[in-house]
């Protein structure tokens, strides 16, 4: 116990949230209470200035949410298709499981009882730069994370998908979103079927950590 918090379970949280794709249950109703009570606890993350710039549509609307699912599909599958071309033309193994859980969840986008898009309330400059595009995503993304946290917490499976995003206007004509803002992800969100997670396969943190300047690893 440290500063109030079981560690075990805090770093259970933390290192078994995964995308969930494939396990979601596509005949149990997610109640919106739920899904603003997860809301509740991702406004808690912090934005730059504590401006807090979101808004959050949850879709639960069956024809809303096939119309979403269609800008999906119209996206992923050629993206599908050429992910596969490139795995096999680099003799890349181990990623067809990845790629047909990312299919299963394409082809059944519009049974996922609920969809929630968060939005960011400007849009970036076409010569948008790093410091503004940084400052803008920065200010969302861990409130979409403590979304995904608080979700898993309550046996419910998600995951953050952007594919939509290349037909953007055309969802925001379906949902009705002013031109002035962003939409930043679309997040599956249903019951989660499985018995559980573990950690994931990850490189040991001595390949990925530089110590003050570029590839000066720390020592012992």
């Amino acid at each position: 116990m440290t500063a109030g918090f079981d560690l075990s379970q805090t770093d259970r949280l933390l290192t078994t949230t995964r995308s969930v794709r494939r396990r979601l249950d596509l005949t149990r109703p997610v109640e919106r209470e739920v899904v603003l009570d997860c809301l509740r606890i991702a406004l808690q993350a912090p934005s730059g200035g504590n401006s807090q710039p979101w808004r959050w549509l949850v879709v639960d609307d069956p024809a809303v949410r096939a119309r979403l699912a269609e800008l999906y599909r119209r996206s992923h599958d050629p993206y599908l298709a050429a992910s596969r071309a490139a795995a096999q033309q680099a003799g890349r193994t181990g990623v067809d499981r990845i790629l047909d859980s990312s299919q299963h969840l394409s082809d059944h986008l519009h049974e996922v009882p609920v969809l929630v898009v968060p939005c960011a309330l400007q849009r970036l400059p076409q010569d948008a730069s790093v410091f503004d595009t940084a400052g803008l995503y920065g200010s969302i993304v861990p409130a979409v994370w403590n979304f995904m946290l608080a979700l898993r917490s309550r046996g419910l499976g998600s995951a953050y998908t952007t594919l939509h995003l290349n037909y953007e206007r055309e969802a925001a004509e379906v949902l009705g979103i002013p031109e002035t803002v962003t939409q930043v992800a679309m997040i599956p969100v249903a019951w989660y079927t499985g018995d559980g997670f573990r950690p994931a396969r990850r490189r040991p943190v001595e390949q990925v950590v530089y110590l003050n300047r570029w590839r000066h690893k720390p020592g012992p």
